[in-house]
């Protein structure tokens, strides 16, 4: 039997955030069954099957942007091409936070 990773499992639950949507590293999280939210961060960070599993759409619970392997910048610059609205670098996650079933 082939256990998945965590990382691996981090990877899944990110590639079903929608375009024009995000996720909190806390809703990857409590997914996961835990209260690993930096592992989760780092877990994207070294995310080898961008953009197909799109780590750019995982931000923090507060809604600020985190971080971002290629710079936030670029996050940044992603974001606001899939439609997502930027204001003092938080996304209000009411309007833009991806439900998940």
């Amino acid at each position: 039997m082939n256990k998945e990773s965590f990382a691996e499992r981090v990877y899944k639950i990110t590639a079903q955030i929608p375009k024009g949507k995000v996720a909190t590293y806390r809703d990857i999280a409590h997914l996961l069954n835990c209260r690993a939210y930096r592992a989760v961060g780092s877990a994207l960070n070294k995310n080898p099957y961008a953009p197909r599993v799109p780590c750019h759409r995982v931000i923090n619970s507060d809604g600020r942007l985190g971080g971002f392997a290629s710079g936030l910048k670029k996050k940044i610059r992603i974001l606001q091409h899939e439609g997502i609205i930027i204001i003092n670098n938080k996304i209000n996650l009411k309007k833009f936070g991806h439900q998940w079933s």
